[in-house]
């Protein structure tokens, strides 16, 4: 297994780790866990081509949907409740 798979199994496992927090805690880890997405998806489609970057991509959207729905809402410039 190549050092970039384990790579994205530890930060599915962070992920999940953060998902399990209480809400005010989940906004620093899940905020670098977001931002450190792309970089790890570059780094897995090098070592393994654009398959494998698409299932991580996938992954990703499905794990952070929320937080990039609302930053898509930002960015459009409405103004999203956040949740309690």
């Amino acid at each position: 297994m190549s050092a970039a798979l384990v790579a994205a199994c530890l930060w599915a496992v962070a992920a999940t780790v953060t998902a399990c927090l209480p809400m005010r805690a989940q906004y620093t880890p899940g905020l670098t866990l977001l931002i450190l997405a792309p970089g790890l998806l570059v780094w897995i489609g090098w070592a393994h081509g654009w398959g494998w970057t698409l299932a991580a991509a996938l992954a990703v959207l499905s794990m952070f949907r929320n937080p990039l729905r609302y930053f898509w809402a930002r960015a459009r410039g409405e103004r999203p409740e956040i949740p309690r």
